[in-house]
This record gives C-alpha cells, structure tokens and sequence, in this order.
C-alpha cells in the first residue's frame, strides 16, 4: 500500500534554494544556533562578571558592544541570551508540538462528541491574548526559566492541535486510508502509520513560525520582569536595564534588541520558504 509521502528533503531543499528571503533566514537561524551552542567558546568574557572601573563603557575594542551599569560585557550577555531565548523556545515548542499534534489527531480522526470537548477547550485559551495568558501563568507560578517554557507550551498547545486536527480531517479522507480499514487495520495503527506521517508538514512550518512568537515572548517577559530573572544573561531583561539609560548609552538597548529582531526575522523567512517548499499547491510556482 503506498500513501503520499512528504516530500523528500533534497526537492524541499532545492524549492527553498529558489526562495532568497528564505536562504537568508535559514543562514540567520544557523548562525544563532552555532552561537548558542558554542556559547561558552566564543564569549569574550563572563557574562555576569562585574567590573565597575568599566561601568557603561561605549564600544571599543576590549569590549566591542560596550558595558552596561555593572561594568559586564554586553557582547558576552548578547551571546549567552541567544542560548537562553533559543533553548527555552526549543523546549516550549517541542513540548507544545508532542502535545498538541497528539490531542489535535485525536480530535480531528475520532470525531464526535471527544472532537468537541477537546477544541472548544482550546478555544477557550484561543480567546486569551497569547502575552496575557503568558503573564497569567507567571504571575501563578512564578518566574524562572522552567515556568517560561511551561507557559509558552501551554499558550501554543492549541495553535498546533487547531492545525493537527485540520490536517488530519483532509487525510483521513484520502483512499489509502478506506484501504487501510477495509483490511482490517485498526484505529490507532492507521493514525499513527498512515495518516500522521502525511500531516507533518504544516506542523513542521508551524513550529518555525512559533520559534519566532516564543523568542519574542521570551523577551516581552524578561522585558517586563516575568521573566528570566538578572543576573542571568536575557535580551528582553537587558533591554528592560537599557530603558533606564537609554539617553546616556543607547548601545545598551541597540544590540539586544538587535539581536531579537534578527533571529525572529530569521525564523519567519525560514517558516515562509518553508511553507512555500511543503505546501503542494505552491510547488509549481
């Protein structure tokens, strides 16, 4: 029995090629994610050393992003806050992807009475704007950088089982599936062997699109103090210390916020093309 099958990652590949926004975004995200993991290699300084004869010192060549009020390193800090924002979004997302393909799968191929208990209860979460509800689960359960990825998880389990269930409605419709059941396949066999293997590509561009929400509610958290609390190196807490000096060293706030929109920059290029390269109907552009 043969079902259609996602595209090959060498056509996908070859489609993204085409598209340069896309090729710009994809060298974007590499280039944050080699500087998260290689962090502790290629930071100048400790981030969180203090040292007050420096104390916000303009760019130079020691320091070439400046020092902020404590003398620390603002390069060093820009580095270390790329492994932060990337690793909690990573950990939010995977979370919220396991989660929310699951119970949208059940919903969408089960159907009835379990389809609508499970998507009006994420309606309910939908109605919420997505910082809001962020905020409201920090303020429940504190800040910190476990309870941040808890409550992006939770804000992005219904995205994705809104497009899981969607998906898995048009699949099941397909006739390799009737085929599946008319040789007594069983319920959970052809979900999990037919029908979710041909409904991972809007997921997959979801969650690049979500890496970029989560880094910018990372930030808006740390911005507001929710979230990832000093002396820890984040960007949205650094702009937050930045405010306070905006007129005297504005550089405090260019280089973190810089940072922010690049990599969400980044992340929305690559999610386009990758829409672009998955989706069947656009193929032939």
């Amino acid at each position: 029995m043969t079902t259609r099958k996602t595209e090959s990652f060498f056509t996908v590949f070859k489609r993204i090629r085409k598209n340069k926004m896309a090729i710009f975004g994809t060298y974007v995200v590499l280039a944050f994610v080699l500087i998260a993991i290689f962090a502790p290699w290629i930071s100048p300084y400790n981030p969180t050393a203090q040292d007050y004869s420096v104390s916000l010192q303009g760019p130079t060549w020691a320091h070439p992003f400046g020092t902020d009020i404590y003398g620390r390193d603002v390069l060093s800090r820009v580095i270390y806050g790329a492994r932060i924002s990337l690793g909690i979004s990573f950990v939010a997302v995977l979370v919220s992807v396991i989660i929310g393909t699951m119970l949208g799968s059940i919903a969408g191929y089960f159907g009835g009475v379990l389809d609508e208990v499970i998507m009006r209860t994420f309606d309910v979460f939908l109605a919420f704007p997505t910082i809001l509800l962020a905020i409201a689960i920090i303020a429940i359960l504190g800040p910190g950088i476990v309870n941040i990825a808890i409550a992006i998880a939770v804000y992005s389990i219904p995205q994705f089982a809104r497009v899981s269930r969607g998906t898995v409605v048009s699949v099941k419709a397909n006739e390799y599936v009737e085929a599946a059941r008319s040789i007594g396949e069983g319920k959970w066999s052809i979900l999990i062997r037919y029908i979710l293997p041909n409904s991972i590509a809007p997921i997959i561009i979801q969650a690049t699109l979500r890496m970029a929400t989560a880094i910018l509610s990372i930030a808006g958290l740390g911005f507001l103090g929710l979230g990832v609390q000093p002396p820890t190196p984040e960007w949205g807490s650094d702009l937050s210390l930045a405010m306070t000096y905006i007129q005297v060293a504005p550089y405090l706030g260019i280089f973190p916020g810089l940072a922010v929109f690049l990599v969400t920059m980044g992340f929305n290029y690559f999610g386009d093309g990758l829409n672009d390269a998955l989706n069947p109907k656009l193929k032939d552009r």
